[in-house]
């Protein structure tokens, strides 16, 4: 497992094949790191599906008004909710879209991103300066890359779990 250097702003998730570590990039663009810490605080990720996984693409999840497999789910509107809290402005950088980088997902509107993200599984440069990077993972990229794929996947796999490693 790799060090965690700050662990106020690494996030520990916990997938089927275990564990993977984010380190968050609040001098990036540090509303969305503070909003992914946020609803971690609040359990709000636990047991949310991975709605949207494209192959050679992206992984996408994060929608706890009606992702979570455990509360309310539905998958036909999985990936069209969010959150209760306020939509975020975009904190665009020069960062790119790198493999493991985690991107906001938004709608069109690009100061609409609120609890979607997506971890890229491959490098999608085609995105930088379009899509907030406010995270990459830092160990566990293997269980990432394990996903189950579909828009949407047949049997969605779920984040098991999401902290704060300062608060593990």
């Amino acid at each position: 497992m790799a060090d965690i250097k700050d662990p106020e702003n690494t996030i520990v998730m916990e997938l089927k094949g275990g564990t993977v570590l984010i380190e968050l990039l609040p001098d990036v663009a540090p509303k969305h790191a503070e909003r992914m810490k946020e609803l971690a605080r609040a359990g709000a990720y636990d047991n949310v599906v991975f709605h949207r996984v494209i192959d050679g693409f992206m992984a996408q999840t994060g929608d706890v008004a009606y992702g979570n497999a455990e509360k309310d789910f539905d998958m036909r509107r999985a990936g069209t909710g969010g959150s209760d809290l306020p939509d975020l402005p975009a904190e665009f950088s020069k960062l790119p879209h790198d493999r493991g980088t985690l991107g906001a997902a938004r709608s069109q509107n690009p100061n609409s991103a609120n609890s979607q993200f997506f971890i890229n599984f491959i490098d999608n440069h085609f995105l930088n300066g379009q899509y907030t990077v406010y995270g990459r993972v830092i160990d566990g990229m293997e269980h990432v890359d394990d996903i189950a794929r579909g828009e949407p996947p047949a049997n969605p796999d779920r984040m098991i779990s999401v902290k704060v490693a300062a608060d593990a």
